[in-house]
């Protein structure tokens, strides 16, 4: 704890994570006309503001970074993206500064919306870059120029990939699988980075299988969670599959068709959906089990990942 009362950086157990997350059945006609039993894996609910695979991602890196006495943590992301807004609630809980470097250098010039407000407000730093040198994020030359565009002295930073999704990332994931061994046959979770899969796969183990829905078009994940196995364990572990059908266009795209069936399952289950990874799974899901694409007497967790998007800037929580 510091001087102050608060968790200092790597105290991650005075945050008081809810594990293992909640695992609930969910009644569902659509797919118990199937012979399909769902059950809904509540990883939303660990912690108010570290939620979900956000917080399986972070925790390792948090505690690396604290290790190596990095207080500044620097990561990128979209305008949308959840991993900055868990990044910046994470440094404002324990004591990181932080720093997000944010695709778009457009962005700069307009007001910030809601999910960047937030990260604003929780002190985080954001650098907005131009689409080109946010490609060549992970070269080290393009890391070391952000960091000295920015003032920062590089053995004081620790930086975090876009998603929070590296070797480290994986084996916190593994941990939601080894919760759900002997629960289900196939667990579901959405995807961006694929971090989550590729730990949650090998966590699983012979024990069930793993369905990953890309929120991105492009068909490029297979081979990033791939390489994230063998970062993380030197090769393949688990059996994992994506489903790449149900992006509905790309990220943050939310169709009237998709926010629809979002809002149905919330009235059916009184879960909040956060629209722009969990619905897409979840709607792949309902579409799966009515294709006949589980047999009967299958079981299917579906891991529910974050919450909703926030609509409007808010004052910063207090820390537990």
């Amino acid at each position: 704890m510091t001087s102050h009362g608060t968790p200092g950086p790597g105290d991650l157990t005075a945050l008081r994570p809810r594990l293992p997350s909640p695992l609930r059945p969910a009644e569902d006609e659509r797919f118990a006309r199937h012979g399909v039993r769902l059950l809904l894996k509540r990883d939303d609910l660990i912690h108010p503001e570290l939620a979900g695979n956000k917080w399986r991602k972070l925790a390792p890196n948090l505690r690396a970074a604290a290790e190596a006495g990095r207080r500044t943590l620097l990561t990128f992301g979209g305008a949308y993206s959840n991993h900055l807004r868990a990044t910046a609630a994470a440094g404002r809980l324990l004591g990181f500064a932080t720093v997000g470097v944010v695709r778009g250098d457009e962005l700069a010039a307009r007001p910030l919306n809601p999910s960047l407000a937030r990260c604003a407000a929780d002190g985080m730093r954001l650098l907005f870059v131009d689409r080109t040198a946010y490609r060549r994020r992970s070269e080290p030359a393009e890391v070391a120029a952000l960091l000295a565009g920015a003032g920062l002295e590089a053995d004081s930073v620790y930086v975090i990939p876009e998603g929070g999704s590296n070797a480290l990332a994986v084996h916190g994931c593994t941990e939601l699988g080894r919760e759900l061994r002997g629960a289900a046959d196939t667990v579901a979770v959405a995807c961006g980075t694929g971090g989550t899969l590729a730990g949650l796969a090998a966590g699983l183990g012979a024990d069930g299988r793993a369905l990953g829905f890309p929120v991105l078009r492009g068909g490029f994940l297979d081979a990033g969670i791939r390489d994230l196995q063998r970062a993380a364990f030197a090769g393949p572990a688990g059996e994992w599959r994506l489903e790449d059908r149900f992006h509905f266009g790309g990220f943050a795209r939310v169709p009237a068709e998709l926010d629809a069936f979002a809002a149905d399952f919330e009235e059916r289950h009184g879960l909040a959906v956060e629209r722009l990874y969990v619905a897409k799974m979840l709607y792949g899901l309902t579409t799966l089990a009515a294709e006949g694409a589980f047999p009967p007497g299958t079981t299917v967790a579906a891991v529910i990942t974050g919450t909703p998007e926030p609509t409007e800037p808010t004052e910063p929580a207090d820390g537990p």
